[in-house]
């Protein structure tokens, strides 16, 4: 398949995710790839160039952050036609649109874990390194980086699991393929179950690294990572367990009212489960980086810079910024109207407050303290998450007690005057979720939340250059374009695909 396998023949080369100096291994495909790894070393730097192509614009390194949120109704447009507004407009087609990259580079980095697993399947067990346990680490960041991707995959290409476990996912790819090999879609259900079994087979060479490391994987990454899997699945239970163990590891510490906004500032906080390391000379992707200028009016580029702002939705949902209280707004800005003529429009004029500033580093757009200050690095799972996971599945598990306890440990870190009621007999999901919603704008959650939850989705279609015709303003998981469709350049390098394209495309 030309387009799902293509080679990336110095992708393991190229970067060092801690932003060091490159250190010389072979390539990762090369044809005689058991032989690539022959040390520690060399695999520390495979799997950097692994953690690298995580940080593409394509995949983690923007798109899959814009989709979850401008497709769940966290974000809406100024106008048409300035660049990935199409995913706010759901405007995709087999043969345009398709944002076929996820599809493409996931594989790719799917390719690139199979060769880590397999050059370490293949040293010998008597090596001194492998007996004592050097290559663990490594091989099981590649085995959860692999079952990650599987699942977010799954979720972009088919149905949630507990809306038709039976309905197509993708292709479970976990050895080496030839060029010409050509995978089929295998079901949701199928796709999860091997999602888990990477991600507790991982688990056990990971259980003794539990350092946070920033831009690494550990042990209790894999595990935050099979704890929305859970919630996916509704096994509530397990998510509840799962959740809690990453709390009481009291390995990670939730941000307060005090360093929250302060936190976009700095690389590796207290909540980073998992962040991609972004280089300035490798991962940033300056003026079309994720946040820092899709998001922001201004930014240092002028008012053109932004394409997405939060929604009508979200800062009605946020209530009142000038009354101080919620310290999630010390990262929005106005968005339109302009700072320099306040004077104009009057002190009192409501002003939007819609630019998110997460990922220039916050209001002062200094980013995290590298060269650059589009080169943020990208949060992909923080401890805030796993508190909302265990508020929610101990709710939906019967023991409200539990879940008001941590949502109030949430409330407690966020409200800067008065936190909202919280108690066991008025929580509720739709509580925990809003507050969800609130602490993670920009981070792309939103959307997936929706769909697992069978949520009705607003989209914010109120700006009146925004013309939208391939969706309704309000609509759920069961339209169509809620999943992407194959792209049809997939489809011809795999005629197999074309009997198992989405339903609609």
């Amino acid at each position: 398949m030309k387009k799902l396998y293509i080679i990336l023949s110095i992708v393991g080369l190229l970067a060092c995710t801690s932003c060091k100096d490159f250190l010389d291994v072979k390539p990762t495909n090369q044809a005689d790839a058991s032989q690539s790894i022959t040390s520690p070393r060399d695999a520390k730097v495979m799997l950097n160039g692994l953690y690298n192509a995580m940080t593409t614009s394509s995949f983690y390194g923007r798109n899959f952050i814009l989709y979850g949120d401008a497709k769940g109704g966290d974000l809406t447009i100024q106008s048409n036609g300035r660049g990935y507004d199409y995913m706010f407009a759901y405007k995709h087609y087999a043969n345009s649109y398709s944002m076929s990259g996820f599809w493409s580079t996931g594989y790719n980095m799917i390719m690139l874990c199979n060769n880590i697993i397999e050059c370490i399947d293949a040293i010998p067990a008597e090596d001194p390194d492998k007996a004592s346990g050097e290559y663990d680490s490594y091989y099981g960041q590649a085995m959860t980086i692999r079952a990650m991707i599987h699942y977010d995959l799954c979720r972009l290409y088919g149905k949630c699991y507990n809306d038709n476990k039976a309905s197509y996912g993708v292709p479970v790819v976990q050895e080496s393929l030839t060029a010409d090999a050509q995978p089929l879609r295998e079901s949701v259900e199928t796709v999860y179950k091997a999602v888990l079994a990477d991600l507790d087979k991982a688990a056990e060479y990971l259980v003794n690294d539990t350092d946070a490391e920033v831009g690494y994987m550990n042990y209790y990454t894999n595990r935050a990572i099979k704890a929305r899997v859970c919630m996916d699945m509704e096994n509530w239970s397990e998510a509840l367990a799962l959740a809690d163990m990453i709390i009481d590891s009291n390995e990670y510490k939730l941000y307060d009212q005090t360093n929250w906004a302060d936190s976009w500032a700095k690389q590796g906080g207290s909540e980073s489960i998992f962040e991609l390391a972004m280089c300035v000379n490798e991962g940033d992707l300056g003026t079309t980086s994720c946040i820092g200028a899709q998001y922001v009016l201004g930014g240092g580029n002028g008012r053109n810079n932004q394409i997405f702002m939060a929604s009508h939705y979200w800062i009605d949902l946020m209530g009142d910024y000038k009354a101080g209280n919620d310290v999630r707004w010390d990262v929005m800005g106005i968005d339109q109207i302009d700072e320099d003529n306040i004077e104009e429009f009057g002190e009192d004029t409501p002003l939007r407050m819609g630019s998110c500033w997460k990922y220039l580093g916050g209001l002062a757009g200094s980013g995290d303290g590298k060269a650059s200050s589009s080169a943020v690095n990208v949060k992909l799972i923080r401890l805030s998450e796993m508190y909302f996971i265990a508020a929610e599945a101990a709710l939906m598990n019967g023991d409200k007690s539990t879940a008001a306890l941590y949502l109030n440990e949430i409330a407690a870190n966020r409200y800067k005057i008065s936190a909202p009621e919280i108690t066991e007999g008025n929580i509720t999901r739709k509580m925990i979720l809003d507050e969800k919603d609130k602490e993670f704008l920009g981070e792309g959650l939103r959307f997936w939340d929706l769909i697992r939850t069978n949520s009705t989705i607003y989209m914010d279609d109120e700006t009146p250059d925004v013309k939208v015709t391939d969706r309704e303003s309000v609509l759920n998981r069961s339209f169509y374009k809620c999943i992407l469709p194959i792209d049809k350049d997939e489809i011809n390098a795999n005629p197999g695909l074309g009997a198992q394209q989405n339903p609609g495309y």
